[in-house]
């Protein structure tokens, strides 16, 4: 007999989620004894992990990946990853076990109370009607993901596997679904439009422009009205080529540092993004009043909530290409960035700053290097020190600690062609750390670069902003080098400036052909000035 479980591979394979990530337990046993060769398994032992490798895999390959999560305690532990998934948009199918469905009404042991555990983040939730509604669900939930860039969830009770396959007519969604990116003349006149009146117009780049159809199209665009592009604020990918000579830098997460810094333009095009996430919060509005802002993105919810005075909601690439054919050309407007001076090597005995390894990175890092980044307290200067250079060559874990170590992991094996690296805070390396055993177990050559500062550098700047320390121990104790080692990872500790540069040389120049993980320890002082 055929079964629901063999119509669902078959849908596996005709979508190319071919790869599963998973911690499974009980009730993905049915789905996964005797798992075919041609389908890969990949365990890691978190379900923060599962999802985060799953959400790498899919930015790097740019579709979809497939997760496979256990009920209650598989999807409530990779609730934060979920929610991170959602803000860097990568596409996932996530499928999660329920109990049998033939008692479920008696609440047997495991059965996961699961709608609305994982709260909004999902892009699409749903558990189908009956076992044979299955793969189409897993259809629907592919469109879905691809669709909103997010995750897509569907609920299957362990006994569908093993039910009468459906008709092939049964199997509801489309066998292809194609994306019209064409630019409705009308939205495009009304963006050029504004953007002709303006005097001095600057652009904002967002995560959504990423990619080399959003890059070209930005370039020609930013070329046309010879102004400055800026990078979001808390941008989970380059939105623009920051080595282009028109790149003016990210901009700032308070309000008051925002409105100065928009200031001298009159119109603003925000692409790829909504308008304009801030941290922390202060009063006022984003933007001078004088200052017109205009919205062109593929995401309804950023749409839908940005103060702006026109939004476009449709495919940036597509709307920026026909704006640079649309506008009037004009002479520059835009003073070019100066990038900040390279730091001293720290005299003997004093301590390693964050500037010292994020500027050796930025002086020997291949051009087309994948950069993950979890470093909140060291963002600003990696940030101002290394430039995204190629498409999908910076992305930032925009949500939930925990996310940048595992995701580097699933974007390597999606991407061998590329290398890879992360650049992760102390505290965010803890909250997934055993990721690492499946960088081992499937000879992923990510370069792990963990910058010790030994405290909560976010919190203590935060707590003495409201004018008391807070009450929360250092971190120094903590070995992490040895946690990796235990693991089987390749581990090492540096303390000074010359171990690492000639670290970084000896690592760097291999790191694209690499085929086991690597993780650098970094002791670095806390930068007391950063502010957040």
């Amino acid at each position: 007999m055929t079964t629901v479980r063999d119509a669902t591979f078959d849908v596996l394979r005709r979508l190319g989620l071919t790869t599963i990530f998973s911690n499974p337990g009980s009730t993905e046993v049915p789905l996964l004894a005797g798992l075919p060769d041609d389908l890969t398994f990949v365990l890691a032992l978190h379900e923060g992990s599962v999802v985060a490798m799953a959400a790498g895999h899919a930015l790097g390959a740019g579709r979809p990946a497939l997760a496979l999560l256990h009920s209650t305690p598989g999807l409530g532990n990779a609730v934060a990853a979920i929610a991170t998934a959602r803000l860097n948009r990568a596409p996932l199918v996530i499928v999660v076990g329920q109990q049998d469905r033939r008692h479920l009404a008696l609440d047997p042991f495991l059965a996961g109370k699961l709608d609305g555990l994982a709260g909004r983040y999902p892009v699409s939730a749903e558990q189908p009607v009956r076992a044979q509604d299955v793969p189409g669900a897993i259809v629907r939930a592919y469109h879905e993901a691809t669709t909103a860039r997010g995750p897509a969830l569907v609920v299957v009770p362990m006994d569908d596997w093993s039910a009468p396959a459906p008709e092939p007519h049964e199997i509801i969604g489309p066998a292809q679904l194609l994306r019209s990116q064409a630019a409705d003349p009308a939205a495009v006149e009304a963006l050029a439009a504004v953007l002709n009146e303006a005097s001095r117009p600057a652009i904002v780049a967002g995560a959504g422009a990423d990619g080399y159809a959003g890059w070209t199209a930005l370039i020609a665009l930013a070329e046309r009205l010879n102004g400055p592009v800026f990078q979001e604020p808390f941008g989970a990918q380059a939105g623009f080529p920051q080595d282009h000579p028109q790149f003016a830098g990210h901009l700032p997460a308070r309000r008051e540092r925002l409105r100065e810094t928009l200031k001298p333009h009159d119109a603003v095009l925000i692409v790829g993004t909504g308008a304009i996430r801030q941290y922390p919060y202060d009063p006022g509005p984003l933007v001078e009043p004088s200052t017109r802002l205009l919205l062109v993105t593929q995401d309804p919810e950023e749409a839908h909530r940005s103060p702006v005075e026109l939004a476009v909601l449709g495919d940036p690439a597509a709307l920026c290409a026909a704006l640079a054919e649309a506008v009037d050309a004009r002479e520059h407007t835009f003073t070019p960035r100066t990038p900040p001076p390279d730091p001293p090597p720290p005299d003997h005995g004093e301590p390693l700053r964050a500037a010292h390894v994020l500027q050796a990175l930025a002086d020997r890092l291949p051009r087309d290097a994948i950069l993950l980044e979890e470093t909140p307290s060291s963002r600003p200067e990696l940030h101002a020190r290394i430039p995204a250079t190629a498409p999908l060559g910076f992305i930032s874990a925009m949500g939930m600690l925990g996310f940048a170590l595992p995701a580097a992991i699933g974007l390597r094996m999606a991407r061998p062609d590329r290398p890879v690296l992360t650049v992760v805070g102390d505290g965010s390396s803890l909250y997934q750390i055993q990721a690492l055993w499946s960088a081992v177990a499937y000879r992923t050559g990510v370069l792990f670069i963990v910058l010790r500062n030994g405290g909560y550098a976010i919190m203590d700047r935060l707590a003495e902003r409201a004018g008391s320390a807070g009450p929360w121990p250092a971190l120094d104790d903590v070995d992490i080098a040895a946690m990796a080692k235990a693991q089987g990872c390749e581990a090492r500790r540096i303390e000074t400036h010359e171990a690492l540069v000639a670290t970084l040389d000896a690592v760097l120049d291999d790191l694209a052909v690499r085929d086991t993980p690597l993780l650098l320890e970094i002791a670095v002082a806390q930068d007391a000035t950063f502010d957040p």
